[in-house]
């Protein structure tokens, strides 16, 4: 038992830094063809970034900054209509399935349209807009190609260590890219 014990410490201590050298990106790219881009096809979830790209395309940086911010405010409080509707979407339900199917190699999966703003997710995010992020930049600004693969960290929430990889997701009738894709990964799990 005691074996066990100690190896199973060893691997929580060293899996972090077996992953600091980029490790972890060969296993996440599998992960993504295999599974992932799958995610992004769905008709559910591409009618979803359509159908707030189209709502959200008279938005200035004024209005996204008002709306990131009422956001981050309803995060803490008793009352947060604008979070129980995003969470209530079709979307949402979508990918809480894809995160609870990954029995726990899913931390955290959310959609974000063409300026960077939630548009499902299966966890409540701390901030609604990523488009200041890495994430999208690297994503939707990229191209219908676009990925991104983030460092290990050790999340809080989770309390496991996680890489982030986000993805654009494409329109299947024009090809281009209409907004994007982030998956927090649980590397430990992974490893296995």
């Amino acid at each position: 038992m005691k074996k066990i014990v100690i190896a199973a410490l060893a691997f929580v201590f060293l899996a972090p830094a077996a992953y600091a050298a980029g490790e972890h990106e060969g296993p996440v790219r599998e992960l993504v063809n295999q599974q992932i881009k799958g995610w992004t096809t769905n008709s559910t979830i591409v009618a979803a970034v359509k159908a707030q790209n189209d709502k959200h395309a008279g938005l200035s940086q004024a209005d996204i900054d008002a709306l990131d911010k009422k956001w981050r405010a309803q995060t803490g409080a008793s009352s947060k209509p604008m979070i129980n509707e995003l969470l209530g979407r079709p979307a949402s339900k979508k990918l809480v399935e894809y995160r609870n199917g990954g029995e726990g190699l899913f931390t955290e999966i959310f959609v974000m349209d063409n300026k960077g703003l939630n548009v499902a997710q299966s966890d409540v995010t701390s901030d609604y807009w990523q488009g200041d992020e890495a994430k999208w930049q690297k994503t939707f600004l990229a191209g219908p190609d676009g990925m991104f693969i983030d460092e290990v960290e050790f999340d809080e929430s989770t309390q496991t260590y996680q890489a982030q990889v986000s993805i654009s997701i494409i329109d299947p009738e024009s090809g281009d890219a209409i907004g994007a894709i982030t998956v927090g990964v649980n590397v430990e799990l992974l490893a296995n």
